[in-house]
């Protein structure tokens, strides 16, 4: 975390969203209120078993989109019909929290998702029952640190917002009033 300086929408979350949620949820504490925890941006790459020159650029792409060097996942175990043994590397993820946590979502709802081809809003139903919220993005190159003409294949990506939410309705309404475009 560079100086002291904070992220944009952490200050709005402390100004106006907590007042915002304790007024609409009814709690009498500050701490009750839920928060985001965490933000995990994750790129599965099948194709990574055959390629493994894949890996680096899907690496390189993750690492310009959030900042941080990204992880290399491994297969769990082996599935003989997908040619996949355990250990096999099969993607790269990230896991975000504080400044660089609210950096990423400020560029996601204000730059990204806008840039996204025929965007209605994203949808309100991918909660886990406990408050996260998962979103599958099709293409990395609405995110403007990607480079078009640099780039090999276009890949999805999987963000998921991990809340303190207790219910889905929670993690809505935080989400709402932190900007996140829902579908009507």
């Amino acid at each position: 975390m560079a100086g002291g300086a904070k992220a944009r929408l952490k200050e709005i979350y402390d100004k106006e969203v907590v007042a915002a949620l304790m007024k609409e949820l009814g709690y009498k504490n500050v701490m009750q209120a839920p928060r985001m925890e965490k933000i995990v941006v994750n790129i599965g790459l099948g194709e990574a078993t055959d390629n493994s020159q894949v890996l680096d650029k899907a690496q390189k792409d993750l690492e310009a989109i959030t900042g941080q060097h990204p992880v290399i996942t491994k297969a769990r175990r082996s599935i003989a019909a997908f040619k996949l043994r355990k250990g096999m590397p099969i993607g790269v993820m990230v896991t975000l929290r504080g400044r660089r946590m609210y950096d990423f979502f400020d560029r996601l709802v204000n730059v990204a998702l806008p840039r996204a081809r025929d965007f209605q809003g994203v949808s309100p139903r991918a909660f886990d029952g406990r408050g996260n919220y998962t979103l599958g993005i099709k293409e990395q190159i609405i995110f403007p640190e990607i480079d078009y003409s640099k780039i090999d294949k276009v890949r999805g990506l999987e963000i998921c917002i991990v809340t303190t939410a207790n219910s889905d309705e929670e993690g809505k309404s935080l989400l709402r009033l932190q900007g996140m475009p829902f579908a009507i």
